[in-house]
């Protein structure tokens, strides 16, 4: 890479527009809990302790149900990502590890190292999500104390250095944060030219370094109409810089087998909820400057009077939680029907989550996967299933469920 002046500008698409094309399948990963699990929500009442035994069972159970890979957060609140990830890929075969990368925090020549490393004793199973970090109190805390469209800087100049290391380039670099001389990966990372990158950021900033940087473009889940809104902006920027994105989806999901089991089980993760811990809550995301948790803040106001910001989109989650509010609630169908929605908007990639994670991660496999187009492995959790004993418990010790049930047919 020649050396570059980096002084980037954020522009605008303008009244460019382009056709956003429906979603044909679903990859559906899922979200490792390392800041806590448990019944119900800002409550240690049914908490539930997460150590490494607990992640464990939930990757591997990810890994045997056919999600196309899990998210692990990032922040002071949680446990790190990249240790976790290290942790857990000897215990999975085929699933993901959607990793946070931080510009500001890590140096890009330090984070193009352990990318092309844990990218190669995956086998190509790494996924990057670039995270710029949204709460200005928690950033001091990291030792940032640049503005937020200043971090979108740093984050653009960081994947200029990045994305060229992982390329197998030579880097020479100078920009307003970040100058690089000789910069070199020796170790390359098996998906070239680097592992798929995700991003979000809801800010002009943020989407104008989408559109000249990233892979694939992530909201958190506003309605519908809100995110094809996004998408459509996000693919504009893109297209004026002579590139194109696809997009995913960040969302919790209650699914039950009937809607009004799935209604009483989010009213039930309220249950321990008291309005002093939802205030505490608010004024913590009040200070914070990032787009997309203004955008989800302003879904709820803090208030439980209507949390259905949508059909069969519930913000109570918010109440308590930053970053991604909303779930999906509902029945197998329902939910089903919801996801191809987003799908018709764009929406290729869904990250959702579920309390407890380990018992709602098979219930949301088990219930909704067989009703969806899905892109990667899931299909054939049947067959797999199949391989490896009966499904369903054997009856007088004699018969089988299914031969029961195709005798019947």
């Amino acid at each position: 890479m020649p050396w570059r002046d980096a002084s980037h500008q954020p522009t605008t698409p303008g009244k460019l527009t382009v056709t956003i094309e429906a979603a044909e399948r679903a990859n559906i990963l899922w979200f490792l809990p390392t800041h806590g699990d448990g019944h119900y929500l800002g409550s240690s009442i049914g908490g539930r302790r997460v150590d490494l035994s607990y992640l464990k069972q939930i990757a591997e159970g990810s890994d045997r149900l056919g999600y196309f890979g899990v998210l692990l957060p990032t922040g002071r609140s949680c446990e790190d990502s990249w240790v976790i990830a290290s942790a857990l890929l000897p215990q999975t075969t085929r699933l993901r590890f959607l990793v946070a990368v931080r510009p500001g925090l890590l140096s890009p020549a330090v984070a193009a190292r352990m990318t092309a490393t844990l990218d190669r004793i995956s086998d190509g199973r790494l996924l990057i999500n670039v995270v710029t970090g949204g709460d200005p109190v928690e950033n001091k805390g990291d030792g940032v104390f640049l503005s937020h469209d200043e971090r979108y800087e740093v984050t653009r100049e960081f994947l200029d250095v990045y994305k060229g290391l992982l390329a197998g380039d030579r880097v020479d670099y100078q920009g307003r944060h970040i100058k690089v001389e000789d910069g070199r990966l020796l170790f390359q990372p098996i998906q070239a030219p680097h592992p798929p990158l995700y991003f979000g950021g809801s800010s002009d900033a943020g989407i104008a370094v989408a559109a000249e940087t990233v892979d694939k473009y992530l909201t958190w889940g506003e309605p519908p109409g809100e995110v094809a809104k996004k998408v459509q902006v996000a693919q504009a920027a893109a297209a004026a810089r002579g590139r194109k994105l696809s997009f995913g989806i960040r969302l919790h999901v209650i699914v039950r087998e009937t809607n009004e089991e799935a209604w009483r089980a989010a009213s039930d993760l309220l249950k321990h909820l008291d309005e002093k811990t939802v205030t505490a809550a608010q004024k913590t995301f009040e200070r914070m400057d990032s787009v997309g948790q203004k955008r989800m803040l302003a879904l709820h106001s803090g208030s439980r009077d209507k949390l259905e910001v949508s059909p069969n989109l519930w913000a109570g989650v918010g109440l308590v939680r930053g970053g991604a509010g909303t779930a999906l609630v509902g029945d197998a169908e329902t939910v089903a029907e919801r996801i191809k929605e987003y799908m018709r908007v764009g929406i290729d990639t869904f990250i959702f989550s579920g309390y407890p994670h380990l018992e709602e991660s098979y219930r949301f496999a088990e219930l909704v996967f067989p009703l969806l187009p899905l892109a990667d492995g899931a299909s054939g959790q049947r067959r797999r299933e199949n391989a490896g004993g009966p499904i369903g418990e054997t009856i007088a010790n004699s018969i089988l469920p299914e031969e029961r049930e195709r005798g019947q047919s």
